[in-house]
C-alpha cells in the first residue's frame, strides 16, 4: 500500500474544506430576474473555463483564450516577461456573494466572432430560462464538465443566487411570471 493512499487529495475532507472557503457568511440582497440572468451569465462563462487555483473575492483575475479553450490566470498581460501565447479576453472579479464580472477588454468588444459566440450562449441561457418549469431550476448544482475548483464555485454560485431569488420572491415562479413583476413594479413607482 503506497504511504499516502490519497496523493491528490481527492475526497470529502478536501471538498468539504473547499466549500468551508466559500461560505456566504453575510445576508444576500434580494434580486431581481434581469440581474440573476446577467449574473448567472457572465459567471458560468467564467467558471467554464479551466481554474487551476482557488478563487478569492477582491481580487481580480484574466480570462485568455489559447488553443479554443478558455482559462482563468492570475497574472495580468502587463505582467508577462514574454507575450502570452493566448489571446487576453478581459479582467475577471470574484464578489463576495460569489458571482462574477467581466470587463472586456476593448480588442474582444471589437470581435465580431467573440461577440457572435456571447450572443449565442446567452440565447442558450435565455431558452433554458424560457423552457424551465421554475428559475431556480436553471441554476448550478453539480456541473460534471467542470473542473474542481470551478464545481465548487458554481455550487455555490447556484445557492448564493438560490437565496437571493428567495429573497426577492421569484424563486419559485417562471421566467415569464419573474419577469411580469418587473413590468409590474415599474408601473407601482
Amino acid at each position: 500500500m503506497p504511504v499516502n493512499p490519497n496523493p491528490q487529495g481527492k475526497g470529502l475532507v478536501p471538498i468539504l474544506q473547499g466549500l468551508d472557503r466559500h461560505r456566504l457568511d453575510r445576508l444576500l440582497p434580494p434580486k431581481k430576474i434581469d440581474q440573476v440572468q446577467m449574473e448567472l451569465f457572465t459567471s458560468m462563462f467564467v467558471l467554464k473555463s479551466d481554474i487551476c487555483f482557488n478563487p478569492l473575492p477582491g481580487r481580480l483575475y484574466y480570462l485568455y483564450q489559447t488553443d479554443g479553450r478558455y482559462k482563468l490566470l492570475m497574472v495580468s498581460p502587463e505582467e508577462w516577461h514574454t507575450p502570452y501565447r493566448g489571446r487576453f479576453i478581459g479582467e475577471c472579479e470574484l464578489h463576495d456573494d460569489r458571482t462574477w464580472s467581466m470587463a472586456l477588454a476593448p480588442a474582444m468588444a471589437n470581435d465580431e466572432l467573440f461577440m457572435q459566440h456571447i450572443e449565442q450562449e446567452q440565447e442558450k441561457l435565455q431558452q433554458a430560462l424560457e423552457n424551465a418549469e421554475s428559475v431556480a431550476d436553471v441554476l448550478p448544482v453539480f456541473e460534471e464538465a467542470l473542473g474542481y475548483n470551478s464545481r465548487i464555485l458554481a455550487y455555490i454560485l447556484g445557492k448564493s443566487l438560490g437565496l437571493s431569488m428567495e429573497l426577492s420572491g421569484i424563486d419559485a415562479l417562471n421566467y415569464h411570471e419573474a419577469k411580469g413583476l418587473l413590468k409590474y413594479e415599474k408601473t407601482d413607482n
